[in-house]
């Protein structure tokens, strides 16, 4: 059985229907949490942080970070009263790569770590073997968020 509909009906049809998934839209982003939040990006002071060992991380941050390892990733984790601040670089060709901290500083309500990935340089042996870049630094835990540059 085939029912037809006026031109208009179908035009008022289509409406309702973009209406109703504008509005489920926003009310799923309201009932999920979501925030976003600005931040002021003025230096307040340099944060003070140590680089940590692959063998001095706790037990489920490096459990964490072998599953991360393969693809480009940023992560905190609070362990105790200390925050650890994870950047990596997913997997390499080679081997011969390092990673730079640029910066580390805290702003009004934020930490901004800013790292780069260097490459071997040219003619450097290097491993054959691919190759998973990561840097973890520890400082005191803080109630900011992290921003990563």
């Amino acid at each position: 059985m085939r029912i037809f509909h006026s031109k208009k009906e179908k035009k008022n049809g289509k409406r309702r229907t973009v209406a109703l998934t504008v509005i489920l839209s926003l009310f799923c982003g309201l009932l999920s949490g979501c925030s976003v939040r600005e931040t002021n990006g003025t230096r307040i002071s340099d944060l003070e942080y140590v680089i940590v060992g692959e063998t001095d991380l706790p037990e489920e941050l490096a459990a964490m970070i072998e599953e991360k390892k393969a693809a480009d990733f940023k992560l905190t984790y609070q362990a105790g009263e200390e925050l650890y601040i994870i950047r990596g670089y997913g997997e390499q060709a080679t081997g011969g790569y390092s990673i730079s901290i640029r910066e580390c500083y805290l702003t009004a309500n934020a930490i901004v770590f800013d790292t780069e990935l260097i490459g071997p340089r040219k003619g450097e042996s290097t491993c054959k073997g691919p190759s998973y870049p990561y840097i973890v630094i520890k400082t005191a835990d803080r109630e900011e968020n992290t921003i990563f540059e």
